[in-house]
């Protein structure tokens, strides 16, 4: 190595050294407040507290670090795409001590131990975010896109736990177990453990990116059009949101009762689109309902998707589309392509040149 490379070396090590004792002290931060949450440990929970200070800290020593790298060393390439996800990095770590402070200021502030069930769900999706946050953090250090990879797949299969954690918290207010307040205190916790596994996705994505340049993921969605047979609108626009967007997520449909096969005009009018419901096997939406949680949108093309529902999933999004002239599938498409055109557009963007 050259004296310029051996010093551009030891530089580089620098900011690796300060993310590894960031990334340590946060990991750490998460797991005591999660303890805090479930022991209600005062003592514990000032600690974790205070310990923010040193996290903030350190983050604006490692944004500091970053910064005298570039001027010294105007980096291209890789060490340019590392320097710049360490930067990022700081600010997502830095977030992340907040959020484990939020969590033990308001675990000091519950009445009472929390129920069986919702404690449960602390330690579960505790141990899930600190451990998820480290080995994020483990594959950023070793700069193993392999592992960051898995981790940001394994945090994705952790969308429905929160509406398994909302239903306990709800149960514990109807039972009259745990006071109103702590409830609000509970689900502030549970909201920032979320949170935490969201920044683990985060910290995947800029491995991934320091290592080979990939940007950003694609966000993709699960859509669901509801109507009342299945027999046309509902499949109609099934289809043509998995022709027209195929790279946008995936596309199913259901109606509140369902016939034995789409109706004749909807099939001859998909033909002339290029649209083929001619093996389509109408669904009830009682077959989907318990899945109903899978799904990022659940369009209703005629209303009523809600008295359906005795509860709208956390993180399903219900939008109410009525159609008119519903026995005219010219009519209907007429409708549906524009307004998928424009949700579309808002979900994902349009490339800009």
């Amino acid at each position: 190595m050259t004296q310029y490379e051996e010093r551009l070396e030891h530089d580089i090590q620098k900011v690796r050294k300060k993310v590894r004792r960031m990334g340590e002290a946060v990991v750490t931060a998460v797991r005591s407040a999660t303890e805090t949450a479930l022991t209600r440990d005062a003592e514990l929970a000032t600690r974790t507290i205070l310990g923010d200070l040193p996290i903030n800290r350190l983050a604006r020593k490692l944004d500091h670090r970053c910064h005298i790298f570039i001027a010294r060393h105007l980096p291209s390439a890789g060490h340019l795409r590392y320097i710049s996800s360490a930067m990022r990095l700081s600010k997502t770590l830095e977030r992340v001590g907040d959020y484990a402070e939020t969590i033990s200021r308001a675990a000091v502030q519950l009445s009472t131990s929390p129920p069986e069930s919702v404690a449960k769900d602390i330690e579960m999706m505790g141990r899930h975010a600190a451990n998820t946050l480290e080995q994020s953090l483990n594959a950023y250090c070793e700069g193993s896109v392999e592992e960051a990879r898995t981790t940001r797949t394994v945090v994705g299969q952790y969308g429905s736990t929160f509406d398994k954690v909302f239903g306990d918290l709800v149960n514990a207010g109807k039972d009259g177990s745990q006071p109103m307040e702590d409830l609000f205190a509970l689900m502030a916790i549970f909201n920032r453990l979320e949170r935490i596994l969201h920044q683990a996705k985060n910290v995947s994505e800029q491995t991934i990116f320091a290592v080979t340049g990939e940007g950003k993921e694609e966000k993709t969605f699960d859509v669901l059009f509801v109507d009342s047979r299945n027999a046309g609108a509902s499949a109609l626009a099934e289809h043509y949101c998995r022709k027209a967007y195929p790279e946008a997520g995936t596309f199913e449909s259901a109606g509140w009762e369902v016939v034995d096969k789409p109706d004749e005009s909807y099939i001859e009018f998909a033909d002339s689109k290029g649209l083929d419901l001619r093996d389509l096997e109408p669904r009830a939406f009682s077959d989907v309902i318990k899945q109903v949680a899978d799904y990022d949108l659940v369009i209703d093309l005629v209303g009523g998707v809600r008295e359906h529902l005795t509860r709208i999933p956390f993180h399903t999004t219900i939008l109410s589309w009525p159609l008119e002239d519903r026995d005219d599938p010219e009519s209907v498409y007429k409708q549906l392509a524009p307004q998928i055109s424009e949700l579309m557009e808002l979900l994902r963007g349009e490339e800009e040149d």
